[in-house]
């Protein structure tokens, strides 16, 4: 007995065939596109670093180690200018990471309601910004699940929407961000520092302001404070204390970190982008499908001191 297929059937199987024939050379078209705007709208950028203004580096001292934080006031001027004269005036010494939940945030401030959380004046929410026609930044991909475009500005991770005039940066790891309450214009002192999975639905609703450049893997280290069910709460006295939050330029000379980033203006970093973007590596036998998540593309770090350089991974 002959299996029978119906001449409709044909049909709809050759139309399906089409479709993703179709679909697969569209991709290949946006990588293409992708791949050569980069290249061509940096290309005469060459520089392949960019070193870090040590007026808006933070070094934060931990317990077990020093980290730096690179701030935004190129997108988030408001909190920044507080983060900074806060940091100055010796507001966050003292202070413990008391909400810091595994593969989510590292949150510290001051005690709730204590004369030095109440004194801090509230700040307006720098979610995202309005854009020019002629907006420039590296791009990394189209149509992300989040927004129209994600790229980088500055080494920052955004995301941008065309259609809006509106772009913002992103809540990759790594970023520093100012807490609030369910009231938008309630931020004051409280930051959290991401520390897992990109929280992107917090995208546009908090305020950005700056990045870990340096140290991650102590950002890491600092101890939880959520704890699984059935498992004894965490005490205050084991929450990790900020030793010493200070700006860079008012270290000691000898203490200093200077550091130097991937210029994501470069012609090179447009250049890698093409190249992770295509996979071509022996290693991925079966390739992945030709997009990038904007979080999951690094952007290196390199300490400069005593003309000796190292490389860490800054994640974004």
């Amino acid at each position: 007995m002959y299996n029978r297929i119906s001449f409709s059937m044909l049909i709809t199987l050759f139309s399906s065939w089409l479709m993703l024939i179709s679909a697969s050379a569209i991709a290949e078209q946006q990588t293409k596109a992708l791949i050569t705007d980069n290249i061509a709208t940096q290309a005469n950028v060459q520089t392949e670093w960019r070193t870090v203004a040590i007026e808006n580096m933070v070094l934060l001292t931990l317990p077990h180690g020093k980290v730096v934080i690179e701030l935004a006031p190129q997108f988030s001027p408001k909190h920044v200018k507080q983060f900074i004269q806060l940091t100055k005036a010796g507001h966050y010494n003292g202070n413990k990471f008391y909400r810091v939940i595994d593969g989510f945030v590292a949150q510290a401030g001051p005690e709730d309601a204590s004369n030095a959380d109440r004194s801090v004046p509230l700040l307006s929410l720098e979610g995202d910004w309005t854009t020019e026609q002629d907006f420039a930044f590296t791009l990394v991909q189209n149509n992300d699940l989040f927004a129209e475009k994600t790229g980088f500005k500055n080494g920052f991770a955004l995301g941008h929407n065309p259609s809006e005039n509106k772009a913002w940066l992103t809540h990759c790891p790594g970023i520093i961000a100012m807490a609030r309450g369910n009231e938008a214009n309630s931020a004051s002192s409280h930051f959290y520092i991401t520390n897992g999975q990109a929280p992107r639905y917090l995208d546009r609703i908090m305020s950005i302001f700056g990045r870990v450049i340096y140290g991650m893997n102590h950002v890491q280290s600092i101890t939880r404070t959520a704890v699984i069910e059935g498992e004894d709460a965490v005490p205050d006295t084991k929450h990790t204390p900020i030793i010493s939050m200070q700006m860079m330029a008012d270290v000691p000379k000898a203490e200093q970190i200077h550091l130097q980033v991937t210029n994501t203006e470069s012609a090179l970093f447009a250049t890698k982008l093409a190249d992770r973007i295509k996979r071509n590596s022996a290693f991925f036998f079966k390739k992945p499908p030709p997009v990038l998540d904007i979080c999951q593309t690094p952007v290196l770090t390199r300490l400069i001191q005593n003309k000796a350089i190292t490389k860490e991974t800054a994640i974004k």
